[in-house]
């Protein structure tokens, strides 16, 4: 089943930009009680004193807790200095609504606790409920956006299949890619060429998975993601770039990927990361052919 065919036109540019890289709400919205509060406040704040201008967040992550603690954060910032998106589709408890009004309920049930307007709105996960995604909930913030009351639609999933489904038969102007595009798995490659031909930014999200964190060349494994992070580790170590550093780099290598988002629940974890990102990864490294063998 497609979107009816007076939505959908031919793409090629791209006509939603991000910053290359943003701040991902969910570590943030599992934060315990008060402290968690003030963890969160101090941890967006450092990530926009590093020059990040990207929040994405949703209802479900902490049960609505991290878009509260986004609105706050954020409300003492010039407005038209940031971006921020969040979802709808999925209830603060993760139950599914795709439904018409479930969508406008949802988005105004967001906009309250962020006290802050939506800049991109993203059916989150639609998983089996796509048809209903499609039918009765696109076509809510299709309108929304022709009225200038968002500014970007898209949808967010962890298969890059759904989302090719979305890009081919939708006008979204953003996917959300949890996984799948990375230093490590490269699978959802076909779908950032499908965003590339149809002007659709791709927000890549986890890239710094467990085997990039927590690389130990000194221990024994026999899983295959693990010795392909080692192997990538040795190759990048001899041009003095760390894995992590590397990780963050390399999905904005595809042009359809306008952002990355970096996931974090402290202060000193944001510092860090945003240090990655200011050291510049040498050309060189992405000629390496040990490396594009790699990476093939």
């Amino acid at each position: 089943m497609t979107a009816p065919s007076h939505v959908l036109s031919p793409r090629t540019a791209m006509k939603f930009r991000l910053p290359r890289f943003g701040l991902g709400g969910s570590p943030l919205g599992d934060l315990p009680g008060p402290d968690g509060d003030v963890t969160a406040t101090v941890t967006i704040d450092a990530a926009y004193q590093a020059g990040i201008r990207f929040f994405d967040t949703a209802p479900r992550y902490g049960r609505g807790q991290s878009e509260r603690r986004f609105g706050t954060a954020l409300a003492r910032r010039p407005r038209g200095e940031f971006l921020v998106s969040t979802k709808v589709g999925r209830l603060i408890d993760g139950t599914p609504d795709f439904s018409a009004d479930g969508i406008t309920r949802s988005l105004a049930d967001s906009r309250e606790r962020l006290g802050l307007d939506v800049d991109l709105v993203l059916l989150d996960e639609p998983g089996e409920h796509w048809q209903q995604a499609i039918e009765d909930a696109y076509p809510v913030l299709h309108e929304l956006r022709r009225g200038h009351l968002i500014a970007a639609i898209g949808v967010a999933a962890d298969d890059w299949r759904l989302l090719d489904r979305f890009v081919r038969d939708t006008e979204i102007d953003a996917v959300r890619l949890a996984g799948q595009y990375s230093l490590l798995d490269r699978s959802a490659t076909p779908l950032l060429d499908r965003c590339e031909a149809r002007g659709v930014v791709a927000i890549a999200a986890g890239v710094l998975g467990k085997e990039v964190l927590r690389i130990d060349q000194s221990k024994q494994t026999t899983d295959p993601t693990a010795i392909l992070a080692r192997r990538i580790s040795a190759v990048c170590e001899r041009y003095g770039v760390s894995l992590p550093q590397a990780a963050l780099a390399f999905p904005g290598r595809h042009s359809a990927v306008g952002s990355v988002l970096i996931g974090a629940a402290s202060q000193a974890e944001i510092r860090a990361d945003a240090a990655l990102v200011r050291q510049s990864v040498p050309a060189e490294l992405w000629r390496d052919q040990e490396l594009l063998g790699l990476l093939d």
